[in-house]
């Protein structure tokens, strides 16, 4: 029988796992860890599952595509996706932050309705579909300008008028001079699973589930 494979994204989520890692009492060996590491999949203490680290977007790939049984993964990535074959199984309550638009203009005034009021906007992302989707909802016409990475720098050089994007302290906005004007949602870390592989190996998964599930 072959092992499942639960896929984990690099960078700040993976930072917020290692606790709570110990917390389930879950070891991954210690190769995992190591940044120069070129090793692709990796053990952990029990012997059915097995870890591959990736992009935090390629983690919904991934699953999505069966290439990973289970995934964690951001409500905006699992929002984004959008897929059927993605189940957000359960909310590990870590890596918290909100994904919110934020220009160069201030809080006090209604932000939708001066939206609303212009002819088009301009937004840098990496997140089209859930901006195209959040600007239709309202009325605006907006044209969506997809970035990969920094976003901030995109108002600065006056390629779009607001980014969409994650924000955890803020400090990054602050430090380039923008406000955060609304909040679309508040974004925490899943336990997301491919909906054939809960099917063909229900029992074995929903194991990994429960140990999860603290």
């Amino acid at each position: 029988m072959r092992k499942i494979i639960l896929a984990l994204p690099k960078g700040r989520i993976l930072e917020d796992l290692k606790p709570f890692f110990k917390k389930i009492n879950l070891e991954i060996e210690s190769e995992f860890f190591n940044e120069n590491s070129r090793k692709l999949i990796f053990s952990t203490s029990l012997d059915f599952l097995d870890v591959v680290k990736v992009r935090s977007f390629d983690v919904a790939t991934f699953v999505k595509s069966g290439g990973a049984d289970l995934g964690v993964c951001g409500l905006d990535v699992i929002k984004e996706f959008a897929s059927p074959q993605i189940l957000n199984i359960l909310d590990l309550g870590i890596g918290k932050c909100r994904l919110s638009i934020a220009g160069k203009d201030s809080e006090d005034f209604d932000i939708v309705k001066k939206w609303q009021e212009k002819s088009h906007l301009r937004i840098a992302t990496k997140y089209p579909k859930i901006a195209s989707k959040y600007f239709y909802e309202l009325g605006v016409q907006t044209e969506i300008i997809k970035l990969n990475g920094s976003i901030e720098i995109a108002v600065k050089l006056n390629l779009c008028d607001y980014i969409l994007d994650l924000v955890s302290s803020g400090k990054t906005l602050q430090e380039n001079n923008m406000t955060e004007v609304k909040t679309i949602f508040e974004v925490s870390s899943y336990l997301v699973v491919n909906r054939n592989s809960i099917k063909t190996n229900n029992t074995i998964i929903n194991q990994v589930i429960n140990i999860f599930d603290v």
